[in-house]
């Protein structure tokens, strides 16, 4: 057992196949494990808050998945076997429970929410937070040890119901009309905005009816609001083309000012301006930027390492502040944050071109509804001057080209395999005078091109946890990404156990 609970980790998280129904994936979260997993987590949160477990609060919630219930059950089961007081938030986003520690009027000492965020209908996962935030990757794997130790509890724990996501709504109500600070109309600042949500059947609906309309917003035209684990319309994921597509769609159809388009637990949240553009990826990025940079003068903006260089040149030299790449992972980029400011540089945003957005304001807690509220208080300000959000980033420059191939590794180490590729490609690179290795890198290796040969940039490096090969390449000329593909193809064929069938028919077509 305690080899299977191993397997379940991700990183941060714990995910795993929780519902059968897909050909060659076997169940592996059933809820003996998110019962063992759960005692785990009590016996970790006694230890890191020097309180015993009978005198312990976790509050639990979970997103829309079809197997939500069953293993809220499983959850709630497990600690109240191990003596704990258990606040059921039912349907919640992640952030929301993080926040279940910090409001007084439930002041848990720790939270566990259940969502595999944007993954399959088949897949769930937990996620845990005490009173600094989520757990680490090294938090998990001794949650996991303590699990595997056979641990008996005092069985004298209880449930109570608590309505987390009526406090946490009205906590963002209170933050937009304060931040609007509208003179005409305080408790709406954002009446004569009309505002489209998409929340893709996830736990995201809850924004429409407890946030916007009571600040005024026009929402028709908002869809996929009800909770639905199969995910019926699209993948509640802002970086799926087809969400993007829809929600865009909507803008258009509505003629509405601003789309909002929320991943399945909320942790994650994108834009779409008033022309049905989409404001993703790097122009996330540079919204937000734009947004804090006025607050906080010349500060650091962390993103992960995939991001454009042009988003460099707009955050350096438009907004005056410095642009620092990591590593991508969502813990990563909040982690590198904090650690920046520990050193004694100011960083107050950590943002993931995934729409993972941290605000040293808002407990460099990655939440997409905080992201959204922040443009919403911007809007409503830009709306009394005539103006809309998208002015913020007209001097943002786009590549011509953009694409990301994944290229399979088939050995059976693959992490080995990878890093030993990666490191001949980066000593290949240094000796082709086309290729620059960009000076400050953190992961896997970006070369830059120049004109003659593709006008653009490509990082190859190795996923977090997957066997994969993710390569991205952006181009300032017409056929550029291919032309960069095509080099780096060459190199790669040697490498029998690297599959590079992706990238052929990247070429081909």
């Amino acid at each position: 057992m305690a080899m299977d609970l191993k397997k379940l980790q991700n990183g941060s998280d714990i995910r795993g196949v929780a519902a059968p129904g897909v050909p060659d994936e076997p169940v592996t979260l059933t809820p003996e494990s998110a019962f063992l997993l759960t005692k785990g987590f009590a016996c970790w949160l006694e230890k890191n808050c020097s309180r015993p477990i009978s005198e312990l609060k976790i509050s639990v919630g979970h997103d829309s998945r079809i197997t939500a219930d069953t293993l809220k059950k499983a959850v709630c089961d497990g600690l109240v076997a191990m003596g704990c007081t258990v606040l059921d938030c039912g349907l919640a986003s992640t952030p929301s429970m993080f926040m279940s520690t910090v409001f007084p009027e439930l002041a848990c000492d720790g939270a566990i929410m259940i969502t595999a965020s944007h993954l399959p209908f088949n897949r769930n996962g937990l996620k845990f937070f005490n009173r600094n935030g989520g757990l680490d990757k090294p938090d998990i794997a001794k949650v996991i040890e303590l699990a595997g130790q056979n641990i008996t509890g005092t069985g004298s724990g209880k449930i109570e119901k608590a309505p987390l996501i009526d406090i946490y709504s009205r906590h963002l109500v209170e933050l937009i009309r304060k931040g609007a600070n509208r003179t005409d109309d305080y408790d709406r600042p954002l009446k004569g905005l009309k505002i489209i949500v998409d929340a893709g059947n996830g736990a995201g609906g809850f924004f429409v009816e407890k946030v916007l309309k009571p600040l005024g917003a026009d929402t028709t035209g908002s869809q996929f609001l009800e909770p639905d684990g199969m995910f019926p319309n699209h993948i509640p994921n802002p970086e799926n083309k087809e969400a993007m597509k829809s929600v865009c769609s909507a803008v258009l159809k509505n003629n509405a000012d601003l789309g909002i388009i929320f991943d399945t637990d909320v942790d994650r949240s994108s834009a779409v301006d008033r022309y049905g553009k989409e404001i993703s990826r790097n122009a996330i990025i540079a919204l937000i930027s734009a947004i804090i940079a006025q607050q906080h003068p010349g500060t650091a903006i962390v993103t992960d390492s995939v991001t454009s260089d042009e988003l460099t040149e707009f955050i350096e030299h438009d907004l005056n502040c410095r642009h620092h790449r990591f590593k991508r992972g969502y813990k990563n980029v909040i982690n590198e944050a904090i650690r920046l400011n520990q050193s004694g540089e100011d960083c107050q945003l950590a943002i993931e071109t995934s729409g993972h957005a941290a605000l040293k304001e808002n407990y460099f807690l990655d939440d997409g509804a905080y992201l959204t509220a922040k443009l919403l208080i911007k809007a409503a300000q830009m709306a009394v001057e005539g103006k809309s959000l998208d002015m913020l980033i007209a001097g943002l420059r786009h590549p011509l080209e953009a694409c990301e191939i994944r290229l399979k590794i088939t050995a059976s180490d693959f992490k080995a395999y990878g890093t030993k590729m990666l490191e001949d490609f980066k000593a290949f690179a240094e000796g082709q005078k086309e290729y620059q290795i960009a000076p400050v890198n953190h992961e896997g290796v970006r070369v830059n091109l120049d004109q003659q040969n593709g006008n653009g940039w490509m990082l190859v490096r190795l996923s977090l946890h997957d066997p994969i090969i993710p390569v991205n390449i952006e181009s300032n000329s017409a056929g550029g990404c291919k032309q960069i593909a095509a080099k780096l193809i060459d190199f790669l064929r040697p490498y029998q156990e690297i599959d590079v069938t992706s990238l052929e028919q990247f070429l081909e077509n």
